[in-house]
């Protein structure tokens, strides 16, 4: 689960990607780079987010800015798809 790339349904984060950094039995910790540093990750309960088949790899979410970037091409991309995008750029 870690890696994968989040989409925030509920919260004030609402529409917005996200990246999950860790799991535990209820809850998601999950993070963007700027709003939610690493240091400081977001707790999610799991029904309030919804999956995306894309899962980064560990050297994209290392650095906060490696992250930011990381989610600016994921949300670059799901434009062109037409896919729901972020309402708060990160």
């Amino acid at each position: 689960m870690t890696g994968r790339i989040v989409c925030s349904k509920a919260g004030r984060d609402k529409g917005c990607f996200l990246v999950v950094v860790d799991a535990d039995d209820a809850y998601l910790y999950v993070c963007d780079g700027k709003e939610r540093p690493l240091e400081r990750p977001k707790r999610k309960n799991i029904k309030h987010l919804s999956l995306t088949n894309t899962v980064l790899d560990e050297n994209s979410y290392k650095t906060n800015k490696s992250l930011k970037k990381a989610l600016a091409v994921y949300r670059d991309s799901a434009k062109k798809r037409e896919e729901p995008i972020c309402l708060k750029q990160t």
